[in-house]
């Protein structure tokens, strides 16, 4: 299936591994010129030069979405290299702290700053950009966290996985009228190499094995390709009747206590 995606520009933040890494390969694969950003700068001359082996073109930027000045530098260096922006993937997220007794209000706000705020302002800045395009496609990471507490870590990171997936419908009303259409996909348990699964596969053997047992009716941990394909289709034109909508990716994951790798 063609998905009418050659030839454009996508940005996605913390692109530089894990499910932000696959989505851009998958994008790259698609025909896409892709602009990535990320934190390390070893790891993101690394998925650059994997991406570049596509022979299409990237633009990489060390950069911290959640700085502004380095979100715009992000966008203004991926619009004048790769000329301007169709489809953003806000991608970067994380959980400061621990549980309610264990958490400060610094580990609840840094955690709403990096997964909340950080996409308003991202969206925001890339509005523009994607108006100048006639129009494009928004596609934020949540997680099937943000409505199994069983499954969220801590009360700070699903809460603020709920905050994404109504602020996704809420965007999706706000831009439609720009042709800009706003989804989420929320993964469930995803593993890779070097990831904190394969990290606590590793440590924890057993547990693991436990965990997989009684949690996962098709026998496995989700693969960040799968995931990445996903975001790829709702991020093209076969997807423009879905706008504002939450597409879980869990292969029907079940609550089950474990202590979770973040």
């Amino acid at each position: 299936m063609d998905l009418g995606l050659k030839d454009k520009v996508v940005l996605i933040t913390g692109g530089s591994k894990g499910i932000g890494l696959y989505s851009a390969r998958s994008f790259a694969n698609e025909g896409c010129n892709v602009g990535i950003c990320g934190r390390n700068e070893g790891d993101l001359e690394r998925a650059a030069n994997d991406l570049r082996s596509s022979g299409h073109r990237v633009a990489a930027l060390k950069a911290d979405v959640c700085n502004p000045e380095e979100a715009g530098a992000f966008l203004r260096t991926c619009e004048k290299e790769l000329g301007g922006v169709d489809v953003l993937i806000n991608n970067v997220g994380d959980n400061i702290g621990g549980n309610l007794a264990e958490s400060t209000d610094e580990d609840w706000k840094k955690t709403f700053e990096i997964n909340v705020f950080q996409t308003v302002r991202m969206t925001q800045m890339a509005a523009p950009y994607l108006r100048r395009k006639g129009g494009g496609s928004i596609v934020n990471i949540s997680s099937i966290s943000g409505w199994e507490p069983q499954l969220a870590g801590t009360g700070q990171y699903g809460s603020s996985k709920a905050a994404l997936i109504f602020l996704t419908e809420r965007l999706a009303l706000e831009l439609v009228h720009d042709n800009i259409r706003v989804n989420t996909v929320s993964p469930g348990s995803i593993i890779w190499p070097g990831g904190g699964w394969d990290d606590y596969r590793i440590k924890n053997p057993a547990l693991f094995d436990a965990y997989v047992k009684n949690g996962f009716p098709m026998g496995r941990l989700g693969k960040p390709e799968e995931v990445a394909d996903i975001v790829v289709f709702l991020a093209s034109p076969r997807a423009n009747w879905i706008n504002g909508r939450n597409i879980p990716v869990d292969g029907l994951e079940q609550p089950v206590p474990v202590e979770r790798p973040w």
